[in-house]
This record gives structure tokens, C-alpha cells and sequence, in this order.
């Protein structure tokens, strides 16, 4: 039988752009599912507001809003700078407490299915009532939220707009407005095209003039990423996350400054606990916010199911953008990219659980293939100007009259 000849196609190009870049086919196949980049921009079903232009200005207007907190000095960009890859800067978060981990970068997480380390939410607009009503973060309510919007000129101003009746809703309701416009103002913040994307394009155009611009350093770190380390088996994609989670061998206790002598450490159960929370919680996508009349929405969570391996699991970030987003992993625990590598390199098999991830093996890597990796990864980050666009939509929300 023959192939179609579009298949004949697509094998002959990939043939010759790995002979062109000394990848093997497997190799440039993995290289090529790693674009285009950008991805087309798609609405989230579940947020009437989603790609809504006054809801992003409304959002962007809440982000930076501190009385949004119990306290009126706690806002989104407390934990997720605008100036650090929209990420935390320290090892854990702080908002009233110390918080267990690492707020993680909001670059590109429109792309994502579940939100926060342990996927305790399944839509970007329920993960943002997560931290304003949560105690230890936040420690808003719902009242405070819609009184907020409903007395504020700008605020009132946007929402109205984007939902003329809001004010005469509940609460609760006016609450889960102002976190749908902070998810349409989220889905924005979007990285540009790297050196990376400039040579994935060029090989699948069997470039070789292209392909020469991309450094010797990452193209050798590349092939380790694609060959030996077997990174793309979890960071899979355009955006080089599989938006699964995985036991990746880090400590399962938290290191809790003010634990009395004699009390046991406490665990983080990651995904474990991630799926407990999301089937408790009443924005969920099987609840009646959920914009969605398919329901094709909220399929995820109704099939997740708790198993025991997700005990320490937590979800495989993003790649691009990481040299401005340290410190790494879930609990901040490796202060540059360097220390993550090498934390892959010497792997602890014996951390990982019985039923965890067989594919881990340590890498013991070289000193030049560090080097290398490290390259490849750097390829991946480029300077951006989301936070000047951020400003930008904040002074245009507070015209609002």
C-alpha cells in the first residue's frame, strides 16, 4: 500500500532536516511537535467573559488590587510579579502565612487544563477565587469582592459593561464575575516567538542558513532534551508541558519555620490532595458558574479520580520563559535552572514510590552536557513586554466612567 502523499511528504522533509541538523527522525518529529509557536488563541467555553476586551480591563484592574485582601495590602501581583515572569521570587509564597509552595508563572496559562501545582482547580477563572478566599492568602470574601465592585466608579464602570444586571446579583455571584475577568485579562499574558521557535520553523522548512543561527550549545542541548535525557517524554507540546503531573523525586515534607519540637513534619500530598480539593469545591466546572451548555467543559473533572500514585505528584511546568522565573519546582527548592539539572542528573531513585515514574532514570550528566542543556533551556526565554501592557490596561480601566 501506499502512503498518501502528504505522509510521503512530511516523511521526506523530516528526513532531510535531521541530516541537516544531525537529529535523528525520531529526534526532528519531537523537535516539530514543539510548534508553531504562538498556538491560535481559542475562547474558554466555560467564561462567557473569555477574549471579552472590557473584561481583560477589568481584570487587569482587580489583579493589581490590594482590598480585594482581608487586609487591603495582598493583591494578585503580590505572588505573581509582573516583573518576575508573572512568578514568585522567593522560595514560598507569602500572603497573611507563609504559603507551601512557589506561586507558579501565569506566561501562556491559557494553555493550561488544570491550575496550581496540584491542579486543585479546572478552570483559570476558579483558580483565581482560590487565593481571595482562602485564609492563609488572601483571606477576602465575597461580600467584600462584590461591595468592591459595586462602589468603586472604575470598577462598577468595566463591570457594568461586561454585564449590565451584575450589580443586583448575589454576592457570590459578583465574586465569580471579577474572577472570570481576571481570567479573560490572564489569558493575555502570552510569550513570544524565541530562538528556539526560529530554528524549530527553519528545520521543518529545511532551512540550513536558519538552522546555522541557532547556537552549536543549544542544538547539542537540544538533542540531549530530545534524545538521552528523555525530557519531552513529561514536557511535551508547543508550550513543553504535557499539563499532567509527576512524582519528579523532591522532598514530600515541608520545611515549617514555626513547627513546635516534637510535632511531625508536615507532608505536601500534591495532586492527591489536588483532586480531593476539586471535587469538593463548588466553582468546579460541574457546578452551576460553569458557562459551558455542552458541557463538553467539565468532562475533565468529572472522569479524575484520586489514585495512589498521585501522592507527590505535581504538575509539569512550562519551559518557556524560565530565566525569568527562579526559583524552580513546586516548593522553590532549586534556586537556578543549573541546580535543576543537576537535581535530574543524580535523581535519588530510591525517593521515588513503588508505583511512581518508571521512566526517571538519574542522567549522570557531564559537565559539558549540563552546559549544554542549560543552553537549550535559555534558548526557550526571551524578554517580553506583557508587564508594560499590563500598565497600559490598567490606566485604560481606570478611565473608565
Amino acid at each position: 500500500m501506499k502512503l498518501p502523499a502528504a505522509m510521503a511528504l512530511l516523511l521526506a522533509l523530516i528526513s532531510a532536516a535531521a541530516q541537516a541538523a544531525d537529529f535523528d527522525a525520531a529526534q526532528t518529529r519531537r523537535i516539530l511537535g514543539h510548534g508553531p509557536w504562538p498556538p491560535a488563541e481559542s475562547a474558554d467555553r466555560s467564561n462567557r467573559l473569555s477574549g471579552n476586551r472590557d473584561a481583560v480591563r477589568l481584570g487587569a484592574m482587580l489583579f493589581g488590587e490590594p482590598r480585594l485582601s482581608g487586609n487591603g495590602a495582598i493583591s494578585c501581583q503580590t505572588c505573581h510579579r509582573p516583573d518576575h515572569g508573572w512568578s514568585e521570587a522567593k522560595a514560598r509564597s507569602e500572603g497573611l502565612r507563609l504559603q507551601d509552595r512557589n506561586a507558579p508563572g501565569l506566561l501562556n496559562v491559557r494553555l493550561q487544563r488544570w491550575f496550581g501545582w496540584d491542579g486543585a482547580n479546572d478552570s483559570l477563572w476558579a483558580a483565581g477565587i482560590r487565593p481571595i478566599l482562602k485564609d492563609s492568602e488572601m483571606g477576602g470574601s465575597a461580600a467584600a469582592t462584590a461591595k468592591l465592585l459595586r462602589e468603586d466608579a472604575p470598577l462598577a464602570c468595566l463591570a457594568q459593561r461586561v454585564a449590565p444586571d451584575y450589580a443586583t446579583g448575589d454576592d457570590e455571584a459578583v465574586l465569580v464575575l471579577a474572577a472570570k475577568a481576571l481570567a479573560a485579562f490572564q489569558e493575555t499574558i502570552n510569550s513570544p516567538r524565541t530562538p528556539f521557535d526560529e530554528f524549530r520553523d527553519a528545520l521543518a522548512a529545511n532551512d540550513r542558513a536558519g538552522m546555522a543561527r541557532y547556537p552549536e550549545a543549544a542544538q547539542r542541548g537540544l538533542a540531549l532534551f530530545t534524545g538521552r535525557g528523555q525530557c519531552g517524554m513529561c514536557h511535551t507540546g508547543a508550550n513543553f508541558s504535557n499539563g499532567e503531573f509527576h512524582d519528579t523525586g523532591l522532598v514530600f515534607f515541608l520545611n515549617d519555620p514555626d513547627r513546635k519540637p516534637g510535632t511531625p513534619r508536615r507532608a505536601d500530598p500534591g495532586r492527591h490532595g489536588g483532586i480531593a480539593q476539586l471535587k469538593a469545591n463548588r466553582f468546579n466546572l460541574l457546578g452551576r458558574y460553569n458557562d459551558d451548555a455542552s458541557g463538553q467543559a467539565s468532562i475533565p473533572a468529572r472522569h479524575v479520580e484520586q489514585q495512589h500514585r498521585n501522592w507527590g505528584e505535581f504538575k509539569v511546568p512550562s519551559l518557556r520563559n524560565l530565566t525569568a522565573t527562579a526559583p524552580y519546582m513546586h516548593n522553590g527548592s532549586k534556586p537556578s535552572l543549573r541546580d535543576v539539572i543537576l537535581h535530574y542528573s543524580d535523581l535519588d531513585e530510591d525517593r521515588l514510590h513503588s508505583d511512581g515514574e518508571a521512566i526517571l532514570k538519574p542522567l549522570k550528566l557531564a559537565e559539558g552536557e549540563i552546559a549544554d542543556l542549560q543552553a537549550f533551556l535559555e534558548s526557550l526565554s526571551v524578554p517580553n513586554d506583557t508587564a508594560a501592557r499590563y500598565e497600559n490596561l490598567r490606566r485604560e480601566a481606570a478611565a473608565c466612567r
